[in-house]
Formats: C-alpha cells, sequence, structure tokens
C-alpha cells in the first residue's frame, strides 16, 4: 500500500519533522509512506472572506495538482467522521481490502481546505473538535497510522 500525506506549507520546526522522519521510518515496515508538501499561499492575519476562499482555492489548485485519478483521497477536516484508534485501524484495513492501493490523505493550510478538495475527496475524517497547528497534524496523522497498522498486526501498540 501506498500512502501519501499531502499538505500545505513546508513543516518548519524541527521536532515536527524528526518527528515525521521517524514515524515514515517506522511505516516503511508496513507501508510506503511520502510526505508531499505544497507551497502555501501568503495571507496576512486579517482576511476578507472573498480573501480567504482565494488563498484556499489556491491552495486547493496545488493539491489537486499534486492527487492522481486512481487515489483514494481522504481530508482531514473538522467536520468529517471521527474514529477511534482501533476504529481509524479498522478504517486502513477496509482500504486494503477493498483494493486501494493509493491512499492520501490532505491537510489543509492554516485556513483550511478548499471546496474544490473538499469536493474530490473520497471521504472526510477529523481527529477531534479542536484545531491543531497543521504541521503538528501531520505528526499526530503519522503516529496514528503507525499505531493503526500495530493493532492491524495484533502487534503490541501503548494504549
Amino acid at each position: 500500500m501506498n500512502i501519501k500525506i499531502l499538505c500545505v506549507g513546508k513543516c518548519k520546526e524541527t521536532y515536527f519533522t524528526d518527528a515525521l522522519k521517524e514515524y515514515t521510518k517506522r511505516l516503511s515496515r508496513y507501508c510506503r509512506a511520502e510526505l508531499i508538501e505544497v507551497p502555501d499561499e501568503p495571507a496576512p492575519e486579517t482576511l476578507s472572506r472573498a480573501q480567504e476562499l482565494q488563498v484556499k482555492e489556491r491552495e486547493g489548485e496545488r493539491l489537486l495538482a499534486k492527487i492522481r485519478q486512481d487515489d483514494y483521497v481522504i481530508a482531514l477536516a473538522i467536520e468529517g467522521r471521527k474514529f477511534d484508534s482501533p476504529g481509524f485501524s479498522r478504517m486502513l484495513e477496509q482500504k486494503m481490502t477493498e483494493g486501494k492501493s493509493s491512499i492520501v490523505f490532505v491537510i489543509g493550510g492554516s485556513l483550511g481546505l478548499s471546496g474544490s478538495v473538499l469536493a474530490r475527496s473520497n471521504e472526510q475524517i477529523s481527529f477531534s473538535d479542536m484545531t491543531f497547528p497543521h504541521q503538528l497534524m501531520r505528526v499526530i496523522l503519522a503516529e496514528q497510522m503507525y499505531r493503526g497498522f500495530r493493532i492491524m498486526r495484533g502487534e503490541p501498540y501503548h494504549k
């Protein structure tokens, strides 16, 4: 299985990049995991609603350019379906059973995902009703994927 974490913006903090490298290494036992970053759009703190939509659409175009027709796309969105860790593991296993060989998890920028990216997604999931920094969300997602594969294989994991 090939899994991509497709996200907006560069991860600037070394502690996040170190954690991502570690989880990508751990995931290599179970799947081919790859992080793909697209440039974020410069956006001042105060934007009108129209400006926010423009920023999200520009970022969305960059994201969509990295998604192939046969990719199964899972958008991370606060309104998405929620899982506990065993449920997330079952969802991953179900996708594998269904023959989804290329899964792309999409993480938006600071303003979220554009409507076009959400429309392209096959499903939307949420890790919490809380908002997390998008750099941290990459680490949370990678850790949950690793945990999910360990659960799937009946290997011990921290509860």
